[in-house]
């Protein structure tokens, strides 16, 4: 039974991405997952991913090593580079770009919006994710019971809100707020969830667009993401995030997304992947209804990896 590790400093992104990854593995091939966290101190991070780990987070790279390690972050790059030197034999992983180039990892994942390429790396249209049609299914059957209430057909409206590389600056908040706004005038059943990125204002106006009808999560319980998601008949994202976007398109479901300003070329390339695949159309406050093969790029990545590990173990 293979032990396989996922690498993080915790950021939710990285352990979401890691833990969707090695759990496709045990789908193929069985085994154990134990995740490892690692917290350098500010000089040993300000280095990073070029310069050492912190030996405190050494104590973490002891045996029994792993068939496979999985790790994501920059912090996470020192680490793994200890445990292949102690472990030659742990097949390492990295997803997305390590900075430090192709020999971080035997193996690279990177999101096809990324640049790097070579025998070593792979490249998918969307990320990995923690969201199979059974995680999703359970979800569904579990949604609490003022989502299963809602009319007819069902919108998740899934906000994010600035980030490094996208403003979403107060007359972005407007534009989208009207749009919601008219969308919840036809009658649909609008069901919203803010993420950790999403302002106040953002929240509020969304609240004030979604009227007595509409749900928003208030960040109280679990955070019902996965069964909006089940139960939705159509989507709405907002550009800010690749993850939530690749997430949505995995549903086979319509796919809207609201574009605020300044998005930069490499997500708008991303961007215009989905559409070319038929998965996304640009929000405009109403709903279209179309059909698409659903991109779930996380077993196909698994499947990479097994293929590969099963290659180098007979080296």
């Amino acid at each position: 039974m293979p032990l396989i590790w996922t690498l993080t400093d915790g950021k939710a992104g990285d352990v979401l991405q890691c833990m969707g990854v090695a759990e496709a593995l045990v789908e193929i091939d069985g085994g154990s997952i134990e995740q490892q966290v690692v917290r350098p101190r500010p000089l040993y991070a300000l280095a990073t991913p070029w310069g050492p780990a912190d030996p405190r987070d050494m104590r973490l790279m002891v045996p029994p090593y792993p068939a496979i390690a999985i790790a994501s972050g920059r912090r996470a790059v020192p680490p793994l580079r200890v445990l292949k030197r102690r472990s030659p034999r742990t097949f390492t992983v990295f997803l997305k770009y390590p900075r430090t180039g192709r020999g971080a990892a035997d193996f690279i994942w990177v999101p096809a919006h990324d640049g790097l390429r070579g025998k070593n790396v792979m490249s998918t249209l969307t990320s990995p994710h923690r969201l199979t049609p059974a995680t999703l299914a359970a979800a569904r059957a579990w949604a609490r019971p003022e989502l299963k209430a809602l009319a007819l057909p069902r919108v998740a409206i899934l906000a994010g809100g600035p980030s490094k590389d996208v403003a979403f600056d107060e007359e972005d908040i407007g534009v989208f707020a009207a749009m919601v706004r008219d969308l919840a005038k036809t009658g649909a059943g609008l069901m919203a969830t803010p993420s950790r990125r999403t302002p106040g204002l953002l929240t509020e106006a969304l609240r004030d667009a979604l009227g007595h009808r509409g749900f928003l999560w208030d960040g109280e319980g679990l955070n019902p993401y996965a069964a909006m998601l089940g139960l939705a008949d159509a989507i709405v994202v907002t550009a800010d995030s690749v993850n939530m976007l690749g997430e949505a398109a995995a549903t086979g479901k319509p796919v809207h997304v609201f574009m605020p300003k300044g998005v930069p070329p490499k997500v708008q390339r991303f961007i215009d992947g989905l559409i070319q695949h038929g998965a996304v159309v640009k929000f405009t406050g109403r709903l279209e209804n179309f059909t698409y093969t659903p991109l779930d790029s996380t077993p196909l990545i698994a499947q990479e990896i097994m293929q590969r590990f099963r290659r180098f173990l007979e080296r």
